[in-house]
């Protein structure tokens, strides 16, 4: 039994393998029948010459040429190009099998009517089969937008957004069926000739009829035009991640295609078939046969769409390849068929050959570079990608600017959406730097040691599409890893030294804060009641001049030390932060200011929280700083000082600003502005001094730490 159940999978896998080859041959051999067909389209467009155009004046050449000249010529390639890949690749979905059966039917109605015009108008009687051909293209022509209409409706997976949109489609392909069923039975042909042909299996009774289901088609085609634009925008807005990314290209079309139509019907409605209708027109038929298929190769290449990036890259490739070898070979005997101008060409054809041949393997492995780049980025060149990770590392001054030049550097090196950091911290890892947004496919983890301990992780995530790395991306991601663990050890070792900084400043704030109080609640007091035991011993002992002098200078002694206790008290902590706290002290030492001309304010929350020791100094001492610098150099009238709370950093803010003279251009560093910028840094905290909006200078500093900020 589990022979025979296995048996019968690997038959499933035989039938499913053997069906996708012949997609893929049918598939591509109805892409090189189209371009044969359209190339024939063209030569006999350029037989003609200007048989067709030559009645024609203002804006119907213009339209002519844009059309013919211009548009088809792009579209065939385009569609028949986007479709073969998609349905060689995924023959389930719909979308590669319309946009081939859209170019097919643009490169057989345009050869049938380059066809009919050869045979009736450029040369008369020089081609079989005219009529025919003429009434063929003539019914062809409605036909042509449902597959257009189909493909807006069913992006990207084959299937409308809901069921509610299927009316659209089965709209679409009654109301095309209908008109060509009317065209084909009408009593005339209009096959782009300048005049009509009678219809050989035409009713003539029923020309009444087939005006009044072409001149309804019209607008009933808007209608169903603008409804499948609308189903891009419905997909799109419920769609998500990188389904949402793959269909905003289509939808930007779609908008321009919708707007030049409505635009252009409006035109045509005032003005008739002007320059503007014809150009809003043109720019609707521009995004319907150029836009459409560019918007889907986006989605193909750039979001890895139906994930035929192999397929993709080697159409590239190759057909780059032989374009620039048909190129050269053209180039090359032209240019020798000119200069010796020799009408034996097979020497010069084998010079030609020959120079191909030379540049053949070049010209190959630069293109594969050059597709390789654009598709994967610089997997392939490991080397320069180091290169240019140790140049930016070296260049970077700031050790936390480090890990942003790593994440950079690897989401730009393999086109990744979303590269992070993560550093090793208290037993867990924490985001250290991130670039771009995740992709939702599972994410590529890897170590970042140094010296075989594990200091951080690298996360990044793959391409669009959910398809994992390859080896080569691997292995360039792991020896960017090695690099980057040394980065991130280095950068640890920072962060490491700056936070043991800030332990040892916030731990002496608080010891001076202690000692402060020991001193000031404990030996002044101590001191003072000495001195007072001091005196009274003196006046009883005035008798005796001897113990008089002695307790004298006792006394003198007690009141030197308890000058030195209040100097040390002072110079410990301010004693205006306990006295007060630190608003009410700064609002004080503003009062200060009152006689010299300057007006200070103090703005602060109504409640701060209570902040430690050394947040509290480096505040006050900052503050005093930059109001000391503004009464010397400043000549300001007013200055305002500014308490504020970022609660997500936990961090205090602290600005000065006023309305002086500003900044000189030649100014220095002084020691009050280094002293500023020490505090603040003593914290892991910033301190900037820049020029203000009212052409002041203000000072704006950062003071992490503060305690219980969201109380």
């Amino acid at each position: 039994m589990r022979i025979a159940v296995k048996d019968t999978v690997k038959g499933r896998e035989a039938e499913a393998r053997i069906s996708a080859g012949l997609a893929a041959r049918l598939a591509w051999s109805l892409w090189a029948t189209i371009m044969a067909v359209g190339v024939a389209s063209l030569i006999l467009r350029y037989l003609n010459g200007s048989a067709l155009t030559a009645a024609l004046e203002g804006a119907e050449y213009l339209a002519e040429i844009l059309w013919w000249d211009v548009l088809v010529p792009a579209a065939i390639p385009a569609y028949a190009t986007i479709g073969a890949v998609v349905a060689s690749r995924r023959p389930e979905n719909a979308i590669g099998w319309l946009c081939l059966a859209l170019a097919a039917l643009v490169a057989v109605q345009e050869a049938g009517w380059e066809y009919t015009a050869r045979a009736f108008e450029a040369v008369p009687g020089s081609l079989p089969a005219g009529m025919p051909v003429a009434w063929f293209s003539y019914v062809l022509n409605p036909l042509m937008l449902v597959p257009f209409v189909l493909i807006l409706l069913l992006f990207p997976d084959g299937r409308p957004p809901s069921r509610r949109w299927r009316p659209v489609a089965w709209a679409v392909v009654a109301g095309a069926g209908l008109v060509a069923l009317s065209a084909a039975v009408g009593p005339v042909v209009s096959a782009g000739l300048r005049t009509e042909l009678p219809n050989p299996v035409g009713i003539e009774g029923l020309g009444g009829v087939v005006g009044f289901v072409e001149t309804a088609w019209f607008p009933a085609l808007a209608v169903l035009l603008l409804a499948s634009i609308a189903s891009i925008f419905f997909r799109w807005r419920r769609s998500g991640g990188v389904e949402r990314l793959q269909l905003k290209w289509l939808a930007f079309v779609g908008a321009v295609v919708g707007a030049a139509v409505l635009c252009g019907i409006a035109s045509a409605v005032v003005s008739g078939f002007s320059y503007p209708t014809t150009l809003l027109f043109g720019v609707g038929i521009a995004g319907i046969t150029t836009g459409i298929p560019l918007a889907i190769g986006v989605a193909v290449l750039r979001y890895r769409l139906y994930e035929i990036d192999f397929v993709v890259n080697r159409t590239l490739v190759y057909g780059s390849l032989t374009a620039c070898v048909v190129s050269i070979y053209v180039l090359v005997v032209g240019y020798l068929g000119a200069t010796f101008r020799t009408e034996d060409n097979l020497p010069i054809s084998l010079v030609a050959t020959g120079i191909v041949a030379v540049l053949f393997a070049p010209l190959r492995d630069r293109l594969q570079r050059s597709v390789n780049r654009l598709m994967y980025g610089e997997r392939d060149e490991p080397y320069a990608v180091l290169s240019r990770l140790g140049q930016r590392l070296e260049a970077t001054l700031a050790p936390e600017a480090a890990l942003p030049a790593i994440v950079e550097t690897v989401a730009g090196a393999l086109k990744a959406p979303h590269v992070e950091v993560l550093l090793r911290r208290n037993g867990g890892f924490e985001t250290a730097a991130q670039h771009g947004k995740p992709s939702g496919g599972e994410p590529l983890v890897l170590p970042l040691a140094y010296q075989n301990e594990t200091v951080g992780r690298l996360v990044v995530s793959p391409r669009a599409g959910d398809e994992p790395f390859a080896p080569a991306d691997r292995r360039l991601l792991e020896d960017l890893a090695r690099q980057a663990g040394v980065a991130l050890y280095a950068v640890q070792l920072t962060d490491d030294l700056r936070r043991s900084r800030e332990r040892l400043v916030t731990a002496r704030e608080e010891e001076r804060r202690r000692l402060r109080r020991d001193l000031h609640d404990g030996v002044g007091p101590r001191l003072a009641a000495l001195t007072l035991k001091i005196e009274t011993a003196r006046n009883k002992l005035a008798q005796d001049p001897a113990a008089d002098a002695l307790l004298s200078d006792l006394a003198e002694r007690a009141r030197a030390a308890i000058t030195d206790v209040r100097g040390a008290v002072h110079d410990l902590r301010p004693p205006a932060l306990d006295e007060l706290g630190l608003v009410p002290a700064l609002r004080e030492t503003a009062a200060q200011y009152a006689g010299t001309g300057l007006k200070v304010s103090v703005e602060a929350p109504a409640a701060l929280p209570p902040l430690p020791a050394a947040v509290e100094v480096a505040a006050y001492r900052i503050a005093q700083e930059a109001l000391t610098n503004v009464v010397r150099h400043a000549e300001a009238r007013s200055c305002v000082v500014r308490f504020g709370l970022d609660r997500e950093a936990g961090s205090l803010r602290l600005e000065i600003e006023d309305d002086g003279r500003g900044l000189a251009a030649d100014r220095g560093t002084g020691v009050g502005l280094s002293s500023m910028r020490e505090r603040a840094e003593e914290l892991g905290g910033t301190c900037a001094v820049e020029p203000s909006q009212a052409d002041g200078t203000r000072v704006h500093a950062e003071l992490p730490g503060v305690l219980e900020v969201g109380e």
